[in-house]
């Protein structure tokens, strides 16, 4: 494949331009006009941060991008799905107050929040993609019946995957709550009887008829008919049926990539990435917490290759120096921060990407001031 064009704003400004110009400029190098139609309704997908955590993507860049994206003419709005694991963002009333609490609001982005599936998780389509793993992937429906996509991401750490980058953000980020669940693994639901209160919504939305109450009034699974979708999960409201976190890291990136696969399809030449080489935290921001960034602020990155994006991220992070008092610490330009400091190999992602058409991992970086 030819090599994707990968465009970079290094932190320093020799022109002292503002650094939330530049992003902006970036999407422009990128090719926004041409992916942005008139009246294009434009999922800007982006991790709200948990209250606590500090590393997310400052909402004034998201202000920029929502701005260049109205210049255009599109009609932006600010998405995320809901998480698996019951923090601050598991359904869409405390995912909205989560988001308002780290400064993302009309008032301050001046483009409305949309949750991406629903109210408490289940607000998804089944999109074909006839992959290794799943024939078919569940993303969050705001997702995709939007029009176009940019994906705005903080590159980091992460303790399942080794790199969080745009491939997590868009994947495992537009997946709807049972869909997670799957890419984290081959679920099988156990109920909790101390925890279960015979509410029957796991009965209503278990699409094979699996769960039943018993006479005990407690949740039964038929494991010969339940086939492992998760729905369940999304559904308890008291946590009864536990979330399963036990899975292979290889094949919980490959999982991910499936997810992308189905959050982009229908959207070809219509997807940009924007991605933040800054705070490189070693844990994900789902954390009410951000460690110390392991290497110092690096710059800003835009591409139309979701594949090269993550690539050339990832490739600055080895290049640089660790930070002392970081987890960093004491490794060199060259040394693989995110796999010394996880233990996974975060780069399988970005090959199965590749492997899967996505996109390439062979980039030209252009610097732009």
């Amino acid at each position: 494949m030819t090599p994707a064009q990968v465009y970079f704003a290094p932190v320093r400004s020799k022109m002292k331009r503002s650094m939330i110009t530049r992003a902006g400029a970036l999407l422009e190098r990128a090719g926004l006009k041409t992916a942005i139609a008139e009246g294009d309704l434009v999922a800007i997908k982006l991790h709200f941060g948990e209250q606590g955590n500090t590393g997310f993507v400052n909402p004034v860049f998201v202000r920029e991008v929502v701005r260049r994206v109205k210049d255009v003419g599109g009609r932006p709005f600010l998405t995320d799905a809901n998480t698996l694991y019951r923090g601050q963002r598991a359904n869409a009333v405390d995912h909205l107050e989560c988001a308002l609490h780290n400064g993302f609001s009309y008032a301050t982005i001046e483009a409305p929040l949309v949750i991406a599936d629903g109210l408490d998780g289940r607000d998804a389509v089944d999109v074909p993609i006839g992959g290794r793993h799943f024939e078919s992937v569940r993303i969050g429906s705001a997702a995709v019946y939007a029009d176009a996509m940019i994906a705005v991401t903080h590159v980091k750490g992460h303790e399942a995957t080794g790199f969080g980058g745009a491939i997590k953000n868009v994947g495992m980020g537009l997946g709807c709550r049972s869909a997670k669940q799957r890419m984290h693994a081959d679920f099988k639901p156990e109920v909790t009887a101390e925890k279960c209160t015979a509410c029957a919504r796991c009965v209503k939305w278990c699409p094979v008829g699996a769960i039943t109450i018993g006479p005990d009034r407690v949740a039964r699974v038929d494991y010969e008919v339940c086939y492992g979708c998760g729905e369940c999960v999304a559904a308890c409201p008291y946590a009864a049926i536990a979330t399963q976190w036990k899975t292979d890291a290889n094949m919980l990136q490959e999982k991910i990539v499936e997810h992308v696969a189905g959050a982009v399809a229908g959207k070809g030449g219509k997807t940009l990435y924007l991605s933040f080489v800054t705070a490189v935290s070693p844990d994900c921001d789902c954390w009410s917490f951000s460690d110390a960034p392991i290497v110092p602020d690096i710059g800003v990155l835009a591409s139309e290759d979701i594949v090269a994006i993550d690539q050339a991220a990832y490739d600055l992070v080895t290049a640089a120096v660790g930070l002392p008092g970081s987890r960093g610490e004491g490794m060199g330009s060259g040394a693989d921060k995110f796999t010394a400091i996880t233990g996974v190999d975060g780069a399988r992602a970005m090959a199965y990407a590749e492997e899967y058409g996505l996109g390439t991992r062979e980039y030209e970086l252009i610097t732009v001031e």
